[in-house]
Order: C-alpha cells, then structure tokens, then sequence
C-alpha cells in the first residue's frame, strides 16, 4: 500500500474518513506522519521514545534492552573518536546530527535493517521526512551534506560492531563483514556506554548530551 493509499478512502464515492496518519505525543503535539511539520517536534518527545525503542528488536544481553536513545548517545562519542584519530574536530552542529540521526525511530521504531531491505520505498520516504523536520527544528539542514552523512553512517557502522559483538552475540569475523572496521574504546567507556541503560537513565543522558550541544552554540 502507498501512502496516497493510506490516506484515500477505498471506495469511490464514499464519505469514509482518512485513516488517521498523525500520533499524539506526551507533549501534547500530534505529529503528522505524512507531512511532518518542525513545530510538532519536542526534544524531550524524541528523548523519551527512543530510550524505550530496542536496538537488534531487543535480542542483546542485560536487564534493560539496548536502547536507540543509548545508541545514539554512543554514535556521538564515537564520532568524536573517529575524527580525534584523524586529527580532526568536529563541528557543533555535525556532532548533534550525530546524536539525532535516528531521530524518527522515535515515531516509527527501530527496524531491522534486514527487514527495512525488504520493505523499502515508503518506510524510507517516511523515515526521511521525519529526519527533515527533526533538521529543521534544531538548526540543521534538512538534507545533509553528503560529507556529513558519510561520517554519520561511518560512526553508526562502528557503534553497531560494539553492539553486536559485546551485546547481541555476533562473533567478531562476522561483525567485520557486516559493519568494518571497529573503533575501539577503553575497558571504561565499554563498560558505561555498552551495559544497557534503564529508559530512565537513557532519557538523561541522551537529553544531557542534547543540551551540552545547544549550549555550545554560538
């Protein structure tokens, strides 16, 4: 089914309401799906979806699932990583795109990428309207530079092979076909950012990262 057809009455000539394409946030905001408007956006609606969004569709070891809040909070360090080994800052902005990539999970949920493969197409246009509007709301470009979405998806390939070798049961030869090459971390920072987080502490910390950046700015 296309969007058009989610959003059109089945049958011609009749008076049957559209299905409804916008949720209600706890906020109070109803953000349209189809037509995602910036002013429906509430960083504290993101942060609290996503710390209770699994990664891996919850198939990690510990207590508490592997949140993409948690997910996104580690992205972020790991970029910063990435870029120190390169003898290289990144930018304020750059560094919140990191922390908000996976931003309209928040709304549709983190699916897994075998699964997003199959499907495709609409999921994809949603997705991506989403990511715009979540942009547009905290100062970013509503597309992103291809620069940026190369570093984005460097960090997120890295951060998905601590993941998956520490959490989800991957041996490391298969992690490295999967996702390249890792970026390692010290037994300290492991052990903080790779034991999951309760939604509570995900939700602080992701939030406590989003405020370091938006003080940061000029």
């Amino acid at each position: 089914m296309s969007l058009a057809d989610a959003v059109t009455p089945a049958k011609k000539g009749a008076a049957a309401k559209p299905v409804r394409a916008w949720q209600r946030m706890l906020s109070g905001r109803r953000l349209d799906l189809i037509n995602p408007s910036p002013l429906d956006i509430e960083i504290e609606d993101i942060a609290h979806g996503l710390a209770r969004v699994a990664r891996w569709n919850g198939q990690t070891a510990g207590e508490h699932i592997f949140s993409v809040a948690q997910h996104s909070v580690l992205v972020e360090l790991i970029a910063r990583r990435q870029a120190a080994a390169r003898g290289a800052d990144i930018d304020r902005r750059w560094r919140l795109a990191m922390l908000l990539h996976d931003a309209p999970e928040y709304v549709v949920g983190d699916m897994i990428s075998p699964f997003k493969a199959v499907i495709g197409g609409d999921y994809k246009a949603v997705e991506a309207r989403l990511l715009a509007a979540v942009s547009l709301r905290f100062g970013l470009p509503a597309q992103w530079p291809a620069t940026l979405a190369a570093r984005v998806k460097a960090a997120d390939r890295a951060s998905a092979f601590l993941e998956a070798t520490r959490l989800a049961g991957f041996a490391i030869p298969e992690a490295r076909r999967l996702f390249g090459t890792p970026c390692p971390l010290d037994s300290t920072l492991e052990r903080d950012y790779l034991t999951p987080w309760s939604a509570g502490e995900a939700k602080a910390r992701f939030l406590a990262c989003f405020e370091e950046l938006v003080a940061e700015a000029p």
